[in-house]
């Protein structure tokens, strides 16, 4: 027997359970794994919370996290008992000690990369990749938009964009979450709580605005971000930490100057292993040369049996950077 957590209905943090739960033997494809940190992401909650419904209860939640290969199913040829690993597509279910994962969405942790860095990085570092590397390719010295900025993708980009030489601003809530950003690496940023966003974008820009905004507020900060985006720009919605953008009116696209609008997600940009391997490799590399360093704030480490009040602090926006459940 082992332990997870577990819920039986969709609702708030309060249905999530600590509970004994009977682990399967891997699967032929499938690689069992003792974790050794986990990490947290909206996704969580859009399920635990049904905005992302679930098929059947009792249901695990997670699919991030870093730790050591204990057994293989017959057919896996890339992974070995006591192999560092780390994942971020498996199936729900790794907030948990154990967890059975397919082969080939997992990945060798490099030696330079402790546990809790990977849990903390690798959804929202392949989730950063894609979003500037695939989705938009940023260039040196272009200037764009970012919100969230001192979240745990927001602090990733920040260091990111620092990397490929160009001008991230930042969105953020607070005097101290404006620091954090600019610390990482944030050209400029913009208190969301006492700036107008839009207009501050076009100061910034000398009346220029950006030709990408990256949103993952939703609709709170929709508009917003469609008037921060030059002739011809590229609105990214990829999360809805405010609650989702619904009732579009397409017409505005037009009005706000012909702009293009897309909602990508991870499962759409890595969908097989040599896309996984091309942009853990990226990942990997800003990782262990320093280029992007992960901090978890120490209060933000929750043993396993607290995700429930881990949740509670991601939802109201208590939290910086990533935060992790420790096994």
């Amino acid at each position: 027997m082992a332990k997870r957590i577990q819920f039986n209905a969709h609702g708030g943090p309060e249905v999530l359970q600590w509970a004994d739960f009977e682990l399967a033997d891997p699967a032929g494809n499938e690689v069992q794994v003792e974790n050794r940190a986990i990490g947290i992401n909206y996704i969580d909650i859009y399920l635990r919370s049904g905005l992302y419904p679930v098929g059947d209860f009792p249901s695990g939640l997670g699919t991030e996290a870093a730790g050591v290969v204990t057994r293989v199913g017959h057919d896996v040829t890339l992974f070995k008992p006591g192999d560092r690993v780390v994942y971020c597509q498996a199936a729900p279910g790794a907030y948990s000690e154990e967890h059975n994962v397919a082969e080939d969405r997992l990945m060798h942790l490099p030696d330079a990369i402790s546990f809790e860095q990977g849990a903390a990085s690798f959804l929202k570092g392949l989730t950063t990749q894609y979003l500037l590397r695939q989705t938009y390719k940023v260039k040196a010295d272009e200037t764009f938009l970012f919100h969230a900025a001192a979240g745990g993708v927001g602090l990733i980009a920040c260091q990111w964009a620092k990397a490929l030489g160009a001008h991230l601003i930042g969105t953020v809530g607070s005097a101290e979450k404006a620091a954090l950003a600019k610390n990482a690496g944030a050209w400029a940023t913009i208190n969301y709580r006492e700036e107008n966003i839009a207009q501050r974008v076009s100061e910034l820009t000398q009346g220029k605005k950006v030709g990408v905004v990256y949103d993952s507020v939703g609709k709170d900060t929709w508009e917003a971000s469609l008037d921060s985006l030059r002739r011809h720009g590229l609105m990214v919605s990829f999360g809805n930490a405010s609650g989702p953008v619904t009732g579009v009116d397409l017409g505005i696209l037009n009005k706000k100057g012909s702009l293009f609008v897309t909602r990508p997600s991870l499962f759409g940009y890595i969908t097989n292993r040599q896309e996984l391997e091309t942009a853990s490799a990226e990942l990997f590399s800003l990782l262990a040369s320093g280029a992007i360093k992960v901090e978890v704030p120490e209060q933000q480490k929750f043993a396993l049996k607290e995700a429930g009040k881990a949740h509670q602090m991601l939802e109201s926006r208590a939290t910086q950077g990533s935060s992790l459940l420790i096994p």
